[in-house]
């Protein structure tokens, strides 16, 4: 979970909340290996003041290294802010996502992105992961990642991503039905994309500004979201299989919109 500690200031002077900025990552090996990475700023260490012994030293030898401020936090108070208490092993460290923002601030700045991806329930981890890696290589102008019935943008997210969940068009709101709503006055149309029962992908034509919304892997598009949907797509499969992994249906999706703009 990203960590809650104190309020931050964008360069327009708003507040914004540290789970718009950072995401944390926990545990020694991951911590050790955020420091180390030069392509990441790492804004702090926070270490557990029973952290001892030798892997503790390499952690503050390292922040000493990268020019990053450690802090020393009760072991309890660590486990809060990694929202893991089983593997954050006393360590946590906050790293800046310079390309995640809160989704009213960019709607409310130009431009606006075309492409916009809505995750409405999707718990696994991995899924999560895979589709900002995904989302990024293909250019999409915006992942909405809900603090609220998504997986948390955690070290499991940050590895299924290879890393790039750092570097990821995330945009953060409080629930997938919230974002439905702003996108929807913001004057974007919404897709749900499902395994049947919507018009095939790839004949469909789309608005120049549109989201496509996500279902969880169980229950799918929740209800209050599928209220603002102007359509439904479907990916055809002409094969034996009922429907796609969420990662591998979004993939689909995001080269789709690909080909789409390299063939204007």
């Amino acid at each position: 979970m990203p960590c809650c500690t104190g309020v931050v200031r964008d360069d327009s002077n708003d507040t914004v909340s540290p789970k718009d900025r950072f995401l944390t990552v926990y545990g020694r090996k991951p911590v050790l290996e955020a420091l180390g990475d030069p392509a990441l700023h790492v804004d702090k260490v926070i270490l557990a003041d029973t952290a001892r012994g030798e892997g503790a030293a390499a952690i503050q030898r390292a922040a000493r290294t990268a020019g990053v401020p450690v802090q020393r936090a009760s072991a309890h108070r660590v486990k809060v802010l990694a929202g893991n208490g089983k593997q954050d092993q006393g360590v946590l460290a906050d790293v800046v996502a310079p390309r995640m923002r809160p989704l009213t601030a960019a709607l409310s700045s130009a431009p606006l992105p075309a492409t916009v991806l809505l995750l409405d329930g999707i718990t696994t981890p991995a899924n999560v992961g895979m589709i900002l890696r995904t989302a990024t290589a293909a250019g999409i102008g915006g992942v909405v990642v809900p603090r609220r019935g998504v997986a948390a943008l955690d070290p499991l997210v940050v590895k299924a991503s290879a890393g790039v969940a750092f570097r990821a068009p995330v945009l953060r709101c409080a629930t997938a039905a919230e974002a439905a709503g702003l996108l929807t006055d913001a004057g974007y149309r919404l897709y749900g994309l499902g395994a049947a029962g919507g018009e095939p992908l790839f004949q469909a034509e789309l608005p120049e500004r549109a989201a496509f919304v996500l279902g969880g892997e169980t229950a799918g598009i929740s209800p209050e979201v599928a209220d603002l949907l102007t359509g439904r797509l479907t990916i055809p499969m002409p094969g034996e299989v009922e429907s796609l992994n969420v990662a591998a249906a979004a993939a689909v999706l995001c080269f789709e919109v690909v080909r789409r703009k390299t063939a204007r």
